[in-house]
């Protein structure tokens, strides 16, 4: 049987960790490298480093940050925000990254993922989607060839940093992105992210029933119960968390031992007892 992951998630803004509630209300919570390094030593099986502001504002990654992890962990990162071409995808992994998150950018020209894929590989190339529950209604499509929510859409994908509506549903955009080459799903519940209520175990489900890559679920983690959740009924393949790990409410070794006591099979690290 495959290990469950446990991945702590580094959202960076102007070259610091930062935790907000729904994308909104940001603050502080370290160096990456410094936390990127802790976690290594920690046990995570792999880290998330995200530069949430770099499509908003239309600048490039900050590839010195991306060295500074690579130079302090041994474990696979994942690298986001602000790549827009091939050659911003390999500029990441020459810095150190082992895999590239994708989201605006593979929004906005969808055949970026099937040409990052095709030149790196399917196992590099992530495609990132934040999304929020909608009631009802019915939005266009935000530009041509997107996939456009219907009646029966109960999430919309966003973009730059979760600050833009686009009109396409989760699940018909996560099914095409795989279709595209896509070798992962990062999937973030924008009304759960920061909440620590537990992740949207609904949409997870639906996003990993749709594809045949794994999916990391993202957004809501509050205990080790919900990582459980997120594992079992929410059928992912790896949970990611921030604000639990960052401010010390639980330890890696904490997050697994509970997952192993509960029969999710995970990765063992020192300390912990599968």
């Amino acid at each position: 049987m495959l290990t469950r992951r446990i991945i702590p998630c580094l959202d960076v803004d102007r070259g610091r960790v930062v935790k907000g509630v729904s994308f909104l209300n940001l603050r502080d919570a370290g160096d990456p490298a410094v936390l990127a390094a802790f976690y290594d030593r920690e046990g995570a099986d792999e880290l998330v480093l995200l530069d949430i502001t770099a499509s908003a504002e239309a600048r490039d990654i900050m590839v010195e940050v991306v060295r500074r992890v690579a130079d302090q962990v041994f474990i696979p990162f994942t690298v986001g925000g602000g790549l827009r071409a091939p050659e911003d995808v390999r500029r990441m992994l020459e810095a150190g990254a082992d895999k590239i998150s994708l989201n605006t950018s593979a929004i906005e020209d969808p055949q970026l993922v099937e040409r990052s894929a095709r030149r790196f590989g399917n196992q590099c190339i992530v495609v990132a989607i934040d999304a929020k529950a909608v009631t009802s209604g019915v939005r266009p499509a935000s530009a041509e060839g997107t996939v456009a929510l219907d009646q029966a859409s109960r999430w919309e994908v966003y973009s730059h940093g979760g600050r833009r509506p686009t009109g396409m549903d989760a699940v018909k955009w996560a099914r095409r992105a795989t279709e595209l080459g896509a070798g992962e799903v990062l999937l973030t519940s924008m009304n759960a992210d920061g909440h620590q209520e537990g992740y949207d175990l609904a949409l997870t489900r639906a996003v990993a029933q749709a594809v045949s890559v794994p999916v990391i679920a993202s957004g809501g983690a509050g205990t080790l119960e919900h990582l459980r959740q997120a594992l079992v009924e929410g059928e992912a393949d790896a949970a990611l968390a921030a604000s639990i790990f960052h401010y010390g409410t639980y330890s890696i070794a904490q997050a697994k031992t509970y997952l192993a006591r509960h029969g999710v099979p995970v990765r063992p690290t020192a300390g912990v007892s599968v």
